[in-house]
């Protein structure tokens, strides 16, 4: 169950984005930025796209091996959408996506607390920079290390499990990512929010596993945080959202 509760929460809090003004405007903007920044780098992808398929598989010349071979080229096209997203979602995040996701959280902590529970960072430069202090281990080395990962699998005879796998580990990292807002600005251990991710895998599974649709994971990271903050608050006080 805690896997459908994942989707659930993730569309519940996309839903209440669009009935929000401010969560709806904040979140457009981070799609915005991410749909450009995907643009370009599919773009970039695709061009190299055949080069990238033959160090996976030359193409055959004849028999039934080129239907699964155009397979393959296909499955690879739709992978790379999904990983030049996840890179511009990285490269936002260190910039500015960071800054407002943790600002969506707070207006969503307001409208189901009516008040914002948060510890002081001082100035905003200050919280800018402890911001992107909590994003390195939560989410940029994670999702590195998983690139590494799938571009080892490449060069490997189980290259299409370990992309899959890779992948869903990705988007666990990155439904975390969102969770974690709250309990970061708590300025609660790394440790315990470590553990929390652990304790419930199979809730982030499921709210990551939207982030795995190509083009619609550019509309579901951009609000994303909006689900995770109504998760966070639900399960540290049932029965409030």
């Amino acid at each position: 169950m805690n896997f459908f509760h994942g989707i659930k929460y993730n569309i519940k809090g996309f839903s209440l984005a669009l009935k929000n003004p401010s969560l709806l405007i904040l979140g457009l903007l981070r799609f915005l930025i991410v749909f450009l920044l995907t643009l370009f780098l599919s773009g970039l992808i695709f061009y190299w796209h055949n080069e990238i398929l033959t160090m996976i598989w030359k193409a055959p010349e004849s028999g039934w091996l080129i239907y699964v071979w155009n397979i393959v080229a296909w499955l690879l096209s739709i992978f790379l959408v999904g990983i030049s997203v996840l890179i511009s979602y990285l490269i936002a995040q260190l910039f500015f996506g960071v800054f407002i996701m943790d600002y969506m959280s707070r207006i969503t902590e307001k409208i189901v607390l009516g008040k914002e529970v948060s510890s002081d960072h001082g100035s905003w430069f200050q919280l800018f920079f402890y911001l992107i202090c909590q994003e390195i281990p939560r989410a940029i080395l994670p999702l590195l290390i998983t690139f590494i990962i799938m571009l080892a699998g490449f060069f490997t005879p189980f290259s299409p499990f370990i992309l899959v796998l890779s992948s869903l580990i990705a988007s666990i990292f990155l439904a975390w990512d969102n969770t974690d807002l709250i309990p970061a600005r708590r300025m609660i251990p790394l440790g315990t929010r470590i553990n929390f991710l652990k304790q419930n895998l199979l809730f982030h599974l499921g709210f990551g596993i939207l982030f795995l649709i190509p083009w619609l994971n550019i509309l579901f990271l951009s609000f994303a945080p909006v689900g995770a903050t109504l998760y966070y608050l639900d399960k540290e006080d049932p029965g409030q959202v």
